[in-house]
């Protein structure tokens, strides 16, 4: 009985690990995929400057640096996760979210509706990210009367 709550033990610690190895990998590959696409972008930047004519098309550019930050946010969040020991800030998501509905609204203003309805979102967010920067960082304690008592 004792070998068998042993082995089980070890199946339940090592299930976890085994996981959280596979993210890591993935999480890698992920970031290798960003460095390249962003690296891309750099180039697509260099075309339009230089090859386009008559300065090029601004909104394809905007969108287009706009993308660049995405990538850039993505591959420092994925930095960020593995400093702070396998956690995802959740300001990170937040720069995210704001940078890609800028982009939004630079490439799609077509329609005012849908302009203020991105633009509501954007100072959503901001308000989040305030609220996230004003909160304590630590967790308060928890006072004895809510702990359990060890026997």
């Amino acid at each position: 009985m004792n070998q068998k709550n042993s082995t089980y033990i070890q199946l339940i610690k090592a299930v976890p690990k085994s996981l959280q190895l596979f993210l890591n990998v993935c999480l890698v590959l992920l970031a290798l995929i960003l460095a390249f696409l962003l690296f891309k972008e750099l180039i697509e930047f260099l075309k339009i400057l230089l090859f386009s004519k008559e300065g090029g098309d601004y909104k394809l550019f905007l969108a287009n640096i706009l993308i660049f930050f995405l990538y850039f946010e993505f591959i420092t969040m994925i930095i960020k996760y593995f400093k702070e020991d396998y956690h995802f800030p959740l300001r990170y998501f937040i720069y995210i979210g704001i940078t890609a509905m800028i982009r939004l609204i630079i490439v799609e203003h077509d329609h005012p509706l849908n302009t203020l309805i991105y633009s509501v979102i954007i100072l959503i967010l901001i308000i989040s990210y305030f609220i996230i920067n004003i909160t304590p960082l630590e967790r308060p304690t928890r006072s004895s009367l809510f702990m359990k008592k060890e026997h």
